[in-house]
């Protein structure tokens, strides 16, 4: 019988077990800690279950690598599948494999590539584009792809009623933001125009050298327009032309099954126009809300690649099993929203104070220890050559005299105010250090408090937080993407905050500017209002990551983190239990 060493969670020991030993020990260790709550006895269960059963047979990896399968770790129950209500890292996993855009991202250059239009021109202003689509595209139901399919999404995906967060990808448009903002109310003047089925004409306000990459984005993508209709209004949510039998897409794979808090997957989509390069037959994206269960799935052969690794198995990895982890730069910043309406945080010296009390290198140093940066901005530094002129720093004396200023000496007085997370072992020990920051610069009490995913997002979304945690991680390579967020009326906005000056460097003044050289000065005073303000209190720049069994290729590192499916595959291999012997 092999045995294999295994590393207590909390320690360096290590100690010799067998597979099966340390699968049965992983059930255990995942049944008992969870089951406070009848729904968390039903799936710790079920999922305890699903462990002990590859304990005496052919792992998920393993039959993955036989049969064609990937097996993901994709982090919370995903709140939707429809790409005009959702904004969450989980759910760009899935749309991405269901659906493409006109364009598709090269995994290792991050280039603008061919996608659904097979080639496009660009007038000699920089402001029309004439995409050819290609003539091949197919829905998965094998209807045809058009151009005024795209047509179609791009208005839905203005519709007002929708409350589409991630309608502003598309404001470099002639008269986009106008629609939206009932402006204008005919949308044939919007610069969208279907020449024919396979032609169509984008006419943007303002050369916009990041379009493309726009078109890359779940967003933008097409959608099937009967489908939709079929089951509902297109302008209402939460309609089910998204559920497995309904959703028809254009991607590589089309969607097979859904299964609440466990898993949705997908398989090969025949009619997808490049279908001969899809070297996978599915994808299984496994809900894991916990990252200490799926770093045991992981060992456990259940998963063939990690949504993350809990922050005390990082050196672990990294010394004992290097070439099982991937830790990469990532384009994006972990930050807190402050909700500006909330009386007390409506001072904006009251939030300058919070942040100033917060040692951001100690965070990292010893807290996040993943090779994260200190974040002193909002936007990463050297984002495609920009950088913010000004810098936040770690000063407990100047934010003791603030929060004087603002009423709260020796912070006497601070209302009890909550710092709202999702449930995540990370999220708490970020959580649990500013909370002790603050105690101790401030002599403020904070509580602390955790929802499920798709609860967290709502109450954010409704406005129902004083503080909340959040990440932004760059739909493209360009400054833009982080500091648009902070506009009056974005989707992802969610502080109350608002300025006009703000909204005037970057939505006018910042695209009309003639070179890049002015557009970042130009953004720069943007991004100095932002830091004076602080509607968000910046923490630290993100690092990718993940677990990966050496079967899995054709996934290269990159800033965004991006996975072009088609181009992954698994190359069958070792066992798991050979793996970690």
């Amino acid at each position: 019988m092999i045995a294999r060493p295994r590393q207590r969670s909390g320690d360096d020991h290590q100690y010799w077990i067998t597979p099966k030993a340390a699968c049965e020990i992983e059930m255990r260790q995942e049944f008992e800690p969870v089951a406070r709550e009848p729904w968390h006895f039903i799936l710790s269960l079920a999922l305890s279950i699903s462990i002990l059963a590859s304990c005496g047979g052919e792992t998920n990896v393993e039959s993955g690598n036989r049969l064609g399968i990937l097996h993901f770790g994709n982090g919370p129950e995903p709140q939707e599948l429809d790409p005009h209500i959702v904004s969450g890292i989980p759910e760009h996993h899935i749309i991405v494999a269901l659906l493409e855009g006109l364009v598709v991202k090269d995994p290792e250059s991050l280039e603008p590539m061919p996608g659904v239009a097979e080639s496009w021109t660009l007038s000699d202003d920089g402001r029309i584009y004439t995409f050819q689509l290609r003539q091949n595209a197919r829905w998965s139901n094998g209807d045809r792809v058009t151009a005024g399919d795209f047509a179609w999404s791009w208005w839905r995906a203005l519709q007002p009623s929708l409350g589409n967060s991630y309608a502003y990808m598309l404001f470099p448009i002639v008269n986009a933001e106008a629609y939206v903002r009932g402006l204008i109310t005919d949308f044939d003047r919007v610069g969208i125009e279907v020449i024919d089925d396979f032609h169509l004409r984008v006419t943007l306000a303002h050369p916009t050298p990041y379009f493309l990459q726009l078109l890359d984005h779940y967003s933008t993508f097409p959608l099937h327009r009967a489908t939709i209709e079929k089951f509902g209004n297109p302008g209402e949510r939460g309609s089910h032309w998204t559920r497995p039998g309904n959703f028809v897409g254009n991607g590589p794979f089309m969607l097979d099954q859904w299964q609440l808090h466990k898993l949705v997957s997908v398989k090969k989509n025949p009619f997808y126009w490049d279908a001969k390069a899809v070297r996978l037959n599915g994808i299984q994206f496994h809900t894991t809300e916990n990252i200490s269960t799926e770093e045991r799935m992981f060992r456990a052969g259940q998963l063939h690649h990690t949504e993350t690794v809990p922050i005390d198995k990082i050196p672990v990895y990294r010394e004992q099993r290097p070439e099982l982890i991937h830790v990469a730069p990532y384009l994006g910043t972990y930050f807190y929203r402050f909700n500006t309406r909330v009386p007390h945080l409506r001072d904006k010296r009251v939030r300058q104070a919070l942040s100033l009390a917060v040692d951001r290198r100690l965070l990292v140093e010893h807290v996040t220890r993943g090779g994260e940066l200190p974040a002193f901005s909002f936007t990463p530094p050297n984002t495609l050559g920009y950088s913010a002129s000004v810098h936040l720093t770690f000063d407990p004396e100047r934010a003791r005299a603030l929060l004087a200023e603002a009423g709260y000496p020796d912070g006497k007085g601070f209302p009890v105010t909550e710092v709202l997370y999702n449930s995540s072992e990370s999220h708490q020990k970020i959580a649990v250090a500013i909370q002790q920051m603050w105690k101790q610069h401030l002599n403020i009490d904070i509580s602390l408090n955790n929802q499920d995913w798709k609860v967290f997002l709502n109450s954010v979304e409704q406005g129902d937080y004083s503080i909340a945690r959040a990440g932004w991680i760059g739909d493209y390579v360009d400054p833009n993407t982080f500091l648009e967020l902070w506009v009056t009326g974005s989707g992802n906005n969610r502080t109350g905050w608002s300025s006009a000056e703000y909204d005037r460097l970057v939505t006018r003044q910042a695209p009309a500017a003639t070179g890049r050289e002015q557009r970042y000065a130009l953004l720069q005073q943007a991004e100095a209002i932002l830091l004076d303000q602080l509607p968000v209190l910046p923490i630290y720049i993100y690092t990718s990551k993940h677990l990966r069994q050496p079967a899995v290729q054709g996934m290269p590192a990159n800033l965004l983190d991006y996975a072009l499916y088609k181009r992954v595959w698994l190359q069958p291999q070792l066992s798991n239990t050979e793996i970690f012997q």
